[in-house]
């Protein structure tokens, strides 16, 4: 048993057979087309990398995160779970129940920080498995639904606050903001101009915070501040095609400073300017997504009822990095 698990174990429920440890993807259905290897996102994706459903059967998943002891974790929102996937391991429940969980990362001591929607706050699971508060209020007043999160080196968390998960009588702020909690306790209000703020994520260097808004159709980026707060907001790309499910929301950047964000029909993958240099095409609505596996160039991606991944030529920007 790993050291998340000493406590964690009382939730631990039994297992149901609808979940799949290890699907083959077939080839006809995930593999991307030469085309798109040798045109669109050339030394990220070999023409030969494949798709590959590796669990199914769950009701809407989100928020993964690659532990170092070698396992992934995700949320299922409303089965109000977070599992845990190993190879060659079945899933197995991590924490139920979860606060309705949807994004999660770990912070500088690989301890999972997870946006609960139900609970409303920002919590931290201890190495021991206990859970805590991290922050549940702005200004006296509750959090929207804390919703993506991402840690900075400094061990700061920035996170994103839509109202998805409560009902429009519940909101007590009347925005939905980008915040900053400081290691300190300190919550910063950042950004409170968004219609709906989803996945964020940090340049390699910390320059630049990456956010995308769903409703909206497009990502913004900030310049970051020494003080760790934001400037010079902008677009920075556009992600809209009514001829495919999907909307901005989970959001991870490459060691080269690719930005990786789902939406429409897959993830879409861009160059630091911006250029979108194509997508990695999912079976069904991809929701979110990180970097996995010792080298970690496996993409892991949460897509509806099924988990994913798919191995690139480029690693990914390690949590708290």
């Amino acid at each position: 048993m790993n050291k998340f698990s000493v406590k964690i174990a009382s939730f631990i429920v039994l297992f149901t057979p609808m979940l799949t440890a290890c699907i083959p993807a077939t080839h006809s259905e995930f593999i991307m087309t030469q085309n798109q290897q040798s045109n669109q996102i050339p030394g990220i994706i070999d023409a030969n990398s494949s798709l590959e459903k590796i669990a199914e059967g769950f009701r809407f998943v989100e928020g993964p995160v690659w532990h170092p002891e070698g396992f992934l974790l995700f949320s299922d929102i409303p089965e109000n779970t977070i599992y845990q996937w190993q190879p060659n391991q079945p899933v197995k429940v991590f924490r139920q129940p979860s606060g309705n969980a949807n994004g999660n990362t770990l912070d500088l001591e690989n301890r999972l920080i997870t946006a609960e929607h139900s609970n409303r706050r920002v919590s931290r699971t201890e190495t021991n498995g206990e859970i805590v508060t991290l922050i549940s209020e702005y200004q006296d007043k509750k959090l929207n639904s804390p919703n993506d999160l991402v840690v900075k080196s400094d061990g700061s968390i920035y996170f994103t606050d839509p109202p998805y998960g409560i009902k429009s009588d519940q909101e007590e702020l009347g925005f939905y903001g980008v915040y900053r909690l400081e290691p300190n306790g300190e919550l910063t209000l950042l950004v409170d101009d968004f219609v709906r703020p989803n996945g964020i994520a940090f340049s390699p260097d910390e320059t630049r915070l990456y956010v995308n808004d769903s409703q909206e159709g497009h990502i913004r980026v900030f310049d970051v501040k020494p003080d760790g707060t934001l400037t010079n907001g902008r677009i920075f790309a556009t992600q809209k095609d009514p001829n495919k499910k999907g909307v901005p929301d989970g959001m991870k950047v490459d060691s080269l400073g690719n930005v990786y964000s789902t939406g429409p029909g897959g993830v879409w993958v861009f160059s630091t300017s911006g250029e979108k240099l194509g997508i990695i095409e999912t079976p069904e609505t991809a929701a979110n997504l990180a970097w996995g596996d010792a080298d970690y160039k496996t993409l892991y991606i949460t897509a509806s009822n099924g988990l994913y991944r798919i191995q690139l030529n480029v690693e990914g920007v390690k949590p708290g990095s």
